[in-house]
């Protein structure tokens, strides 16, 4: 059955039937206009949500594999063979026609993922895997063709990973929901080690909905079988999808579109008695309730939905609070204390006011991601602290361009500034401890530095006007 316009809005809209980056339909993961062939399947998929493909590999051809080459990043880690971007581009042609004739006849096999992990906020450390350089290139085609028939039937409310879409699309609709759908509770959710923690029989027989092409379906199953290649040793791996695969962010949005999308979409429609908001990026998501009871009965059932799968909520990232203008507002004539706050891409939500008084949902960096970032500026800084100045100028420009770039949202501008100055002094003592001569020096001194060369002052990189709901 045709799925309802209401399925296609983002979250927070008034008109639904439309998703908030209508450039996106016609864009592939590559992010440029779709190749004539792939608006074909894109075409197709659009007519009949129940339509399965059974022939798709004849396009993954040549040019498929060089376009999903293009888009490797030059200085990206080499995979358990070694082989580098700049190696492969040698003879490129001829390396591209074997790949693509060994994945037509069957002898392709994808080799083991090398594993290393990096640290997380909470002191933990994330697995990631980097695949060799013709997997990279293979699941990028594959992905490419997935995506144009699986961009079809995402819903609105997914973000993560997906073309013409991005984090502050997600968070501009988060504030919308809230702001507009009478939103008095927010569960703010996070899956515990989702990627590690995927199915392949079930993320297959979700596939296997819309794919019915056997050598594609094959090709998937062997990257999720490939194993892990950690200290030497060669792992065998029955669940997960290793971050760091090219495939993986699909998959995963594949996965979590039939486990919690679809039915988060029903249940709204058949359990809820008030309104029910919800937007998801990757595996973290955060749903808005008009009713308490709604609220604690979708964390019941979460729970249950999850768990049949073989998923679980993380218990110290997940919370349910009061939180919205009712509560504000009641809190507020109380004289207590503003609602809890949660965090969701980086940002710290909270209740706020206007300067006329109306409430508002605020947003600020997030304390520990403020924290982790700076200590690896600070290591870095170090290590650049006796290269010329105008070097060191530009490295620390840089720096705080990127952060603008991303924290540079409405009402954060305090978070952006005390960035900048930690950023500053990082960059003071590192020129002090230069030499004996420069440890005498002063703020004064520094000032004559950075007049020469002067550091970007904060800057709101993604302005909106949003709809500041009345306080009465």
């Amino acid at each position: 059955m045709t799925p309802s316009k209401e399925t296609r809005r983002a979250e927070g809209r008034d008109q639904p039937g439309r998703n908030p980056s209508e450039k996106g339909r016609g864009r592939t993961q590559s992010r440029v206009a779709q190749p004539s062939n792939l608006a074909r399947v894109n075409a197709a998929a659009r007519s009949a949500v129940q339509t399965r493909f059974t022939a798709l590999l004849h396009h993954v051809d040549i040019a498929a594999l060089e376009r999903a080459f293009r888009r490797q990043k030059r200085q990206a880690s080499a995979g358990v063979d070694g082989i580098t971007v700049a190696d492969y581009e040698q003879n490129l042609e001829i390396k591209l026609q074997d790949l693509s004739v060994r994945v037509h006849t069957g002898r392709y096999r994808p080799q083991p993922v090398r594993r290393f992990y990096i640290p997380k906020a909470d002191g933990g450390r994330r697995p990631l895997g980097v695949p060799t350089l013709e997997d990279k290139i293979v699941q990028g085609a594959v992905a490419e063709v997935l995506s144009a028939i699986y961009e079809v039937d995402f819903l609105g409310f997914s973000y993560g990973f997906r073309p013409g879409r991005n984090p502050h699309q997600a968070l501009s609709s988060l504030h919308t929901a809230i702001m507009s759908q009478r939103v008095t509770w927010v569960l703010d959710a996070d899956i515990r080690s989702f990627f590690d923690s995927v199915d392949h029989e079930w993320l297959l027989r979700m596939l296997a909905h819309r794919i019915a092409d056997p050598r594609i379906l094959r090709l998937v199953r062997m990257w999720l079988e490939a194993g892990i290649l950690e200290s030497d040793e060669w792992f065998e791996t029955d669940r997960g999808t290793p971050q760091g695969a090219g495939i993986s962010p699909l998959l995963a949005n594949i996965f979590l579109h039939y486990v919690l999308d679809l039915w988060v979409h029903q249940w709204r429609r058949r359990e809820a008695r008030g309104r029910v908001s919800i937007v998801r990026y990757a595996d973290d998501f955060v749903m808005g309730f008009e009713s308490e009871a709604d609220a604690r009965r979708m964390l019941s059932d979460l729970k249950e939905r999850l768990a049949r799968f073989g998923l679980a909520l993380h218990a110290e990232k997940t919370r349910l609070i009061e939180f919205g203008r009712l509560p504000a507002l009641t809190r507020q004539r109380r004289g207590a204390r503003r609602p809890a706050t949660f965090a969701f891409l980086g940002f710290t939500h909270y209740c706020g006011w206007t300067r006329d008084g109306r409430f508002i949902v605020k947003h600020k960096t997030q304390s520990n991601r403020l924290t982790r970032k700076l200590t690896a500026v600070r290591q870095e800084a170090w290590q650049l602290m006796h290269t010329p100045l105008a070097d060191q100028h530009r490295w620390y420009s840089s720096v705080l361009r990127g952060h603008y770039g991303y924290f540079g949202m409405p009402h954060n501008w305090r978070s952006l500034h005390a960035f900048r100055q930690e950023i500053r002094r990082i960059w003071f003592n590192c020129l002090r401890r230069r030499s004996q001569k420069n440890r005498r020096m002063g703020w004064d001194w520094f000032e004559t530095v950075t007049a020469c060369f002067p550091l970007p002052p904060p800057r709101i990189t993604h302005p909106w006007t949003p709809r500041a709901a009345p306080c009465g």
